[in-house]
């Protein structure tokens, strides 16, 4: 059961209340990249006067939409070049993007928020759509961006979430990073690659699968199959993991199928989209593979400035 929930979680990347993360060597990993670039108290500023959003270094809440989202933002603004927004995984903080982020800063303002439901953030009221995640990232983006463009770049359940936005902000996002996004279609997907007829664990895998996209998670949200729309014609870098079904017996090859089928349809975002595979890494890319992380975003953000 434990193995299952866990293999559940790796696919919709929703971990704590009831459901495992990763791995322990993945979480240990993740705690340490954590704690060596944790982040340092906010300075309470509102804004830098040049509609390029609010200038403090560290972290803090800010309100939107009614609620308290805690946000971290470090590093200067480069002129023309777009604030890469770092997006974790359902049932993530922002801590887990700690590392990448420290090491993005030194060339770049980078910023990342932990969602409704998740880190430091209030809880949402009810169940949450796309619509209802989407008007409170435009909220964070407001403030910590201001009219700056900006680059996504997420994980899991927050690559989701980015891509999804991308094509209603063409004027705002200007670059996407995908580190294996939660496939368009799961739902379907899972029902395909593990019938109906199967039992034990692989059944209890495809049934708390479907429970979490129907919004049983941390943030109540509910991760719907959709079709892939265009962002237009901005670069975007999708990374998918090397081996993660590895302990499902029967059915792993065909789960590893439906994964990659699944990075393959994140193309069609645009004409300009990149996809590639992080050698020796599983779900958790930024912290298999923090080098692979870094270069893809660092090249979105000079391709994206160079085209703004």
């Amino acid at each position: 059961m434990l193995k299952t929930t866990a293999m559940a979680a790796t696919f919709c990347a929703v971990a704590g209340a009831g459901i495992v993360g990763f791995g322990e060597a993945t979480a240990q990993a993740a705690q340490a990249q954590a704690q060596s670039a944790a982040t340092t108290t906010a300075r309470h500023g509102h804004g830098d006067g040049d509609g390029h959003g609010d200038s403090f270094s560290g972290t803090k809440k800010i309100r939107v939409g009614g609620y308290s989202v805690n946000v971290s933002c470090s590093g200067r603004s480069v002129d023309r070049k777009p604030v890469v927004v770092l997006m974790a995984g359902g049932g993530d903080g922002l801590d887990t993007m700690a590392g990448l982020q420290k090491t993005l800063s030194k060339k770049a303002r980078v910023c990342s928020y932990d969602r409704l439901g998740e880190g430091e953030s209030d809880q949402p009221n009810g169940i949450q759509t796309i619509n209802d995640s989407s008007r409170i990232l435009t909220g964070v983006l407001d403030r910590i961006a201001g009219d700056r463009q900006v680059v996504l770049a997420g994980h899991s359940l927050g690559g989701l979430i980015a891509a999804r936005y991308a094509p209603d902000h063409r004027d705002r996002v200007k670059g996407l990073v995908l580190m294996d996004a939660t496939i368009p279609a799961l739902t379907a997907g899972i029902s395909k690659a593990i019938p109906e007829s199967a039992t034990g664990m692989a059944a209890e895998l495809r049934d708390q699968t479907i429970a979490v996209n129907e919004g049983q998670n941390p943030e109540k949200f509910v991760i719907a199959d959709e079709k892939v729309r265009s962002a237009g014609n901005i670069p975007v870098q999708i990374i998918r993991h090397e081996s993660q079904y590895a302990d499902v017996p029967d059915y792993g090859p065909a789960l590893e199928a439906m994964w990659a089928e699944g990075q393959e349809q994140w193309r069609a975002l645009s004409g300009r989209s990149r996809i590639g595979v992080a050698a020796g890494s599983g779900h958790y890319i930024h912290v298999d593979r923090p080098d692979i992380a870094v270069k893809a975003i660092q090249r979105v953000t000079t391709q994206a400035a160079a085209h703004s």
